[in-house]
């Protein structure tokens, strides 16, 4: 009764993080970690972890429920015919090698390092969602050039795996800027979040291999209790998110979601750096 008293909150708080995070992942492509990181973030503090252990482990966490959303997105969005194979496979290798780049790199990193790229991207993730205004479409740009594919997706790989999302909110911004579709830059974007998501899952592993400190259940920086009750509820919701990306107009949605980044983004800056 005590466990359940004390620790029933965090658990329904997990549990409805990743349905939000696999229903964000599905409609907006975004893998659903600008989501889960400030959630994990928020229950590890609570439960009384330092700052760095608990960022390093909620971006870690976040980045393995990624895989679990970005896979289901990508075969819900396969299903509906919208997915760039072409794009996908070209940009993956090099989306993977910065990832894993990131993943390695997180032991050395402060956590005000941290804290800094996960808050500057997620601002600029909720004003493109805010504030962007439709515009003509711009001249397509050839992406499977190795000039545009090798250092965009190097960055995007190394950029997103420090952030722990899953390489959609720069997937999807670089592929409608070069004159893609919304829908078809959301579906590949899924893709993306699983070349981010599995090669930095093993350098966050590696990078937290046998510290001290790390939370209950945790493998390196990526922590399974946290990861499994989110991950249920995020594989379950990804595939609804992706579906209703197909049949709403999204653009409601997208604003509260832009709130909803903007708020966890600032509590989790004044936290790390004020708090």
């Amino acid at each position: 009764m005590t466990f359940a008293f004390e620790y029933g909150p965090l658990v329904i708080a997990l549990l409805m993080a990743g349905f939000i995070a696999g229903f964000a992942g599905g409609l907006f492509g975004v893998g659903g970690g600008i989501v889960t990181t400030p959630a994990f973030y928020a229950v590890f503090q609570t439960l009384g972890f330092d700052d760095e252990i608990s960022l390093k482990t909620a971006i870690g966490t976040s980045l393995a429920v990624i895989i679990v959303t970005s896979l289901r997105s990508l075969a819900a969005h396969h299903r509906a015919g919208s997915v760039d194979g072409d794009m996908l496979r070209a940009w993956a290798p090099w989306i993977a090698a910065g990832a894993a780049i990131g993943g390695l790199a997180v032991r050395w990193a402060p956590a005000e390092i941290l804290a800094v790229i996960f808050v500057s991207g997620a601002f600029y993730v909720a004003w493109r969602r805010l504030f962007s205004r439709k515009k003509a479409p711009p001249a397509p740009l050839n992406l499977m050039r190795k000039r545009m594919k090798i250092p965009l997706g190097l960055g995007t790989g190394l950029f997103s795996s420090l952030m722990g999302i899953g390489g959609g909110a720069l997937g999807v911004m670089v592929m409608t800027l070069s004159g893609r579709s919304m829908h078809q830059a959301i579906a590949t974007s899924a893709g993306f979040g699983v070349a981010v998501a599995a090669p930095a899952v093993i350098g966050f592993i590696i990078s937290g291999w046998g510290l001290a400190g790390t939370p209950f259940s945790s493998i390196g920086y990526v922590n399974i209790a946290a990861f499994t009750a989110t991950a249920l509820t995020a594989g379950f919701a990804a595939p609804l998110g992706a579906r209703a990306a197909h049949r709403l107009n999204a653009d409601i949605l997208s604003k509260i979601f832009g709130v909803y980044v903007l708020i966890a983004a600032a509590s989790l800056a004044w936290d790390i750096f004020w708090g």
